[in-house]
């Protein structure tokens, strides 16, 4: 049975996947602002809603959707603790849903140099200068154009997993429970 499944894997490896081109973009990133060049997923976060609204709502919004909380990096702390000015809020958080990422790492192993997932909670100034809170993601589905000839269910997880992560950042960045 394990090598009947390993064959058919296999084959559909082989035979099933172009080697030469991927999808960039699916139905829920065509339509939302997504540049298919850019590992970068940036959001704003809205007027009024403050940091310690966001990482509530980060924590709340993730639980909900099966997602864990692997780690969190606190990259000011560390700058501030060298006794530089870390200019503004500047922190990871890493989330985690196996059963969605778990189609990526069966076939593909070596993407586990991308997992976690990573949302980034920042400031940094706009345009008048003034310094704005943001939410930033490396995209999964960018991570997954550096696999050579990645399955097309590992397609389908990358887009899964990077829709959900979007979607979490947009509801965190509105202060959403």
């Amino acid at each position: 049975m394990y090598r009947l499944l390993l064959a058919a894997i296999l084959s559909f490896t082989i035979f099933g996947c172009s080697t030469e081109q991927q999808a960039d973009t699916t139905s829920a990133t065509q339509n939302s602002g997504i540049d298919p060049n850019s590992a970068l997923y940036e959001v704003e976060v809205k007027e009024g809603v403050s940091h310690e609204d966001v990482i509530d709502s980060l924590k709340s919004i993730s639980e909900g959707m099966n997602f864990a909380n692997a780690h969190n990096f606190y990259i000011d702390e560390n700058i501030r603790n060298r006794e530089v000015d870390p200019q503004g809020i500047k922190e990871v958080y890493t989330y985690c849903n196996l059963t969605m990422g778990m189609d990526i790492l069966l076939d593909h192993p070596e993407f586990l140099v991308f997992a976690p997932c990573r949302i980034a909670v920042y400031e940094k100034p706009d345009a008048n200068n003034e310094m704005k809170l943001y939410l930033g993601l490396d995209r999964p589905t960018f991570d997954l154009k550096s696999i050579k000839n990645p399955t097309e269910r590992a397609k389908k997880s990358a887009q899964d997993l990077e829709d959900s992560l979007i979607e979490i950042m947009h509801r965190a960045s509105e202060g959403d429970f």
